[in-house]
Formats: structure tokens, sequence, C-alpha cells
């Protein structure tokens, strides 16, 4: 049913993408799927912000998240499954919507932040708007606790 799993992870949080890529494995075992994990950094090229950052920030980011994402992808994700890892840059919601399609995915599954009313007012979420605008199935995941 599922050939290609999108799994976005956040990494600044520790044990944030945990459970949803133990979910896509599980599913990824099941359906002999690809799994594809996307780590999106923040767009610190825009021009107001760029100039608040050294020029090789961008590039020092994106060394530091493929270590990361390659370590993590060694502990969670098994020797016997097929995988690929992307690091973007950008907004979340509309990165993980252009992988979409750049990976013919079709499923999502993401964490989603345990939030209060007011936090999802005032920052907005990127699961609920990936949920909205998806032109694809999305499994979120819910923390523990």
């Amino acid at each position: 049913m599922y050939k290609n799993i999108l799994v976005p992870v956040d990494l600044n949080e520790q044990g944030f993408a945990d459970k949803a890529v133990e979910l896509a494995v599980v599913y990824a075992k099941h359906e002999n799927a690809k799994i594809h994990l996307l780590n999106v950094l923040p767009g610190i090229h825009m021009s107001m912000v760029a100039n608040y950052f050294p020029k090789d920030a961008t590039h020092k980011m994106k060394v530091d998240m493929k270590q990361k994402l390659k370590d993590f992808v060694a502990t969670h994700v098994g020797d016997n499954i097929t995988y690929k890892t992307y690091i973007a840059e950008g907004k979340p919601y509309k990165c993980i919507l252009e992988y979409v399609a750049k990976v013919e995915a079709e499923l999502i599954i993401m964490p989603s932040h345990k939030r209060s009313k007011v936090g999802k007012v005032l920052l907005g979420s990127i699961a609920n708007t990936v949920v909205q605008k998806s032109p694809i199935n999305v499994l979120v995941v819910k923390p523990q606790g």
C-alpha cells in the first residue's frame, strides 16, 4: 500500500522524533517500503536574517545536521530497512510538502508537539498545517505522557 514514507524529524529536541520513526520502521517492514527522513533547517539565508550569521553558518549547520541525522538513523532505523536522508532549508511545512512530491511519498508519519491552546494560537502547529495542506495521508504521532 505504501512504498515511500516521508518522516520529518526535528533533532533539536531529544526524543521528539523517536516514536514517529519507530512507527515508520514498522510500516516499512510490513509494506517493504522506503523511509525518507527529512530534517528542515531554519531559513537563515534570507536577507533579513543572513546579516546576523557568519557567511559559512548555513554550510556548518548542514554538515552538523547531516552527522546528527546519520547518528539518529544508526540508532533508530534497522539495517534491513531501505531509507534515505535529506536536509532542507526553509519553512518546515513548505519543505515537508515539497518533499512529498520529490520522493513520491504516499504517507507522512510525523511527530507533533504537545502544546496548549494558547501555544497553538501563538506558535502555530507544523503538524496541523501539514495535515490541512497535504495531498496524501498524514499520521501524526503524539508525544507520550
